[in-house]
């Protein structure tokens, strides 16, 4: 996910996306405590992304102000 298509995105788009992020980080902490998955690097990018939108939609706030 780059920061420049996020970029072109509204507000309920990020917070949409960033919810997404969100429940797919939860299942990725469900699938290790159940140990059925051995992903682990996923969990570095998924918490970079969510940063990376919760950035943006900063920004983008502060913008607008």
């Amino acid at each position: 996910m780059k920061a420049s298509d996020l970029k072109s995105k509204s507000i309920d788009e990020l917070n949409a996306e960033c919810a997404n992020l969100t429940k797919q980080l939860f299942v990725l902490r469900m699938q290790k405590g159940f140990q059925t998955k051995q992903k682990t690097h996923l969990f570095k990018s998924l918490k970079r992304d969510i940063a990376r939108v919760k950035t943006i939609m900063t920004q983008m706030e502060r913008a607008s102000s």
